[in-house]
């Protein structure tokens, strides 16, 4: 029905074909299920990015379709999140300068250049990201994110402005604010609040989040509390979303672009832990790439229809998954159900106080800390439990921005340490004649005279110099004269970088200048036609260069009993073409 390059970039139509009648109950009760829990948590983070409600609910419906039909995931959910919604209030609130506008139009560029970025990513098969961030890292980032979330609403919740736009700095002040707390405001939220906990209780399969903006809704618009302070959403414009032309200076892109840039990267980090983890638990496998391609096309038809920047939703993907979501359905379902509210139903919109959105919003937040986590690091790995400390502190107290960008080095600064200064090993032979590593165990023997080393990394300019150092310490810890050094080529040549060569070059002089071989196992060919290319010879008096560790092993025994014996060292072509059991080594 659809040709592989159309299923290539839409993998979702391939359901057209495969979906099967008996899947559609359980697509639609999740659909309408997802459908209310997107609602009032979409308008929750609209007023945590800062933009019209409306703006909550254009970021849901586009986008999902989209999704659905790009996604390789089938329980995922995608929308506004509140990692995104933080990053975008952070990078446009000064930028915006109090114009509602200019502050709704610079959001949805950021959103568009966001979704630019991802495709970009795909483009150049960039999905190993999802692997970037470490978990660590990305439990200190959702950790501080969610904190500052939480302060940022309680102004909101009890009625109070923040003059500071920093969480020490607003801690800090509310000792001295505490007289400008708005009873009735408080008192909204207060409801709002317990009527959630009340519906989680007595009733868990029902939208609690709905049920309870509702209930501040209803007492609100009885009362006319609005009429005595109390903040709402106020009259809202339903419809089809209208193209607006930006009225910023067009200089203003420059500071969009990193932010959008570490949004993307973020975003992607964070959907992906939610897809995989979705996917894992029913059996198939998520494309990293295409995943990144989805979420640029969602975040450009979010932008093009007056939203802002969208992730995966793990609460909403919970909610699909635990309501037996089969397919991408679901995601087509209940984007048709936010569009038909969006277009006809929006006059109850008008009197949802804020305070009960700030309440979803804590609540939603509070289902991302996970401080408990990063305190297990401790016990587990003291350098994953640094990171995600430093990161947590990060976003603290320099910002949400700076926060994420620390985040993106120190993940980068941990993949470097991790290549520069590998883990290595000497490796021995046990009982059977088997290589393994060289441990307090004992199970492993050296080889008399023959040291040989295993470099848990690829090979490459910035830890080549480390590699040689790391060879030369070995050889100085052995107890007896070294006369021929194996390296295990397998483990660490994986690509060819000039400075590898030349510094193996050193390498072999300078063990040739205490007597000692220098040898290669593994890689034959491709470390032939890597020394032919460096002009660097190979063989008799140079580097030597053999098919595996064993054959190493063997011909070096070969070499010293053809000197013990007075004759030239000689290897038969049989000796050279199979690997050969060394039992007689031990």
């Amino acid at each position: 029905m659809f040709s592989k390059g159309i299923l290539a970039w839409f993998p979702g139509l391939s359901l057209i074909r495969e979906y099967q009648r008996q899947w559609f109950k359980d697509d639609l009760r999740a659909g309408i299920s997802v459908a209310a829990v997107a609602l009032p948590v979409a308008v929750a983070y609209a007023q945590l990015t800062g933009v019209n409600p409306m703006a909550g609910l254009y970021s849901c419906i586009l986008p999902m379709l989209v999704y659905a039909l790009m996604g390789s995931s089938r329980q995922l959910i995608i929308g506004p999140d509140a990692a995104t919604c933080a990053v975008i209030a952070a990078v446009i609130a000064p930028l915006a300068s109090g114009d509602p506008v200019k502050y709704w139009q610079l959001a949805m560029t950021m959103s568009l250049m966001t979704g630019i970025w991802c495709l970009i990513a795909s483009k150049v098969r960039l999905g190993l990201f999802a692997d970037f961030l470490s978990r660590p890292i990305l439990l200190g980032l959702l950790n501080g994110v969610a904190l500052t979330i939480i302060v940022g609403q309680f102004s909101k919740i009890f009625g109070i402005k923040f003059k500071h736009i920093y969480l020490l700095e607003r801690l800090a002040s509310i000792p001295n604010i505490l007289h400008q707390i708005h009873w009735a405001t408080i008192s909204i939220s207060m409801l709002c609040f317990l009527s959630f906990i009340l519906v989680k209780r007595l009733r868990p399969d029902w939208p609690a989040a709905m049920f309870a903006m509702s209930v501040a809704a209803l007492v609100v618009w009885l009362f006319n509390l609005d009429k005595v302070g109390v903040a709402v959403v106020g009259p809202l414009t339903g419809g089809i979303p209208q193209m607006q032309t930006p009225s910023f200076e067009l200089g203003m892109l420059r500071e969009l672009v990193l932010p959008a840039l570490n949004l993307a990267l973020v975003s992607f980090v964070s959907m992906m832990l939610t897809a995989r983890s979705f996917a894992a638990k029913n059996n198939y496998e998520v494309d990293a790439d295409q995943e990144f391609k989805a979420l640029g096309v969602a975040n450009i038809a979010s932008a093009l229809s007056q939203g802002f920047a969208i992730s995966g939703a793990d609460s909403r993907t919970a909610v699909n998954d635990a309501n037996g979501g089969r397919t991408q359905l679901v995601s087509v379902i209940a984007a048709i159900i936010i569009a038909i509210v969006a277009l006809f139903l929006t006059a109850p919109l008008q009197f949802i106080p804020l305070g009960a959105l700030s309440v979803v919003l804590v609540i939603a937040s509070i289902s991302l800390i996970d401080l408990k986590a990063i305190w297990l690091l401790k016990q587990r790995d003291k350098t994953a439990f640094i990171l995600s400390v430093v990161t947590l502190s990060s976003v603290l107290i320099i910002g949400v921005i700076p926060g994420i960008t620390l985040a993106v080095l120190l993940g980068l600064f941990q993949f470097i340490m991790v290549v520069m200064r590998p883990t290595d090993q000497v490796l021995g032979l046990d009982s059977k004649g088997v290589l393994r590593s060289i441990d307090t165990s004992d199970k492993a023997k050296k080889i008399p005279s023959v040291l040989i080393f295993r470099f848990n990394s690829p090979l490459t300019y910035f830890n080549s110099v480390y590699f040689k150092r790391r060879i030369l310490l070995r050889i100085k810890e052995q107890d007896e004269q070294v006369e021929c050094v194996i390296v295990d080529a397998v483990a660490c040549f994986s690509h060819l970088d000039l400075s590898v060569m030349a510094m193996l070059q050193q390498l072999h002089l300078e063990l040739k200048n205490k007597g000692c071989r220098l040898v290669l196992a593994g890689r034959k060919r491709q470390l032939l036609s890597w020394f032919d290319t460096s002009g660097i010879p190979t063989g008799d008096g140079s580097i030597l260069v053999r098919s595996d560790l064993y054959l190493a092993i063997r011909m070096n025994q070969a070499y010293k009993e053809a000197l013990a014996e007075g004759e030239a060292p000689q290897i038969s072509k049989a000796q050279d073409q199979h690997t050969v059991l060394v039992h007689s080594m031990l």
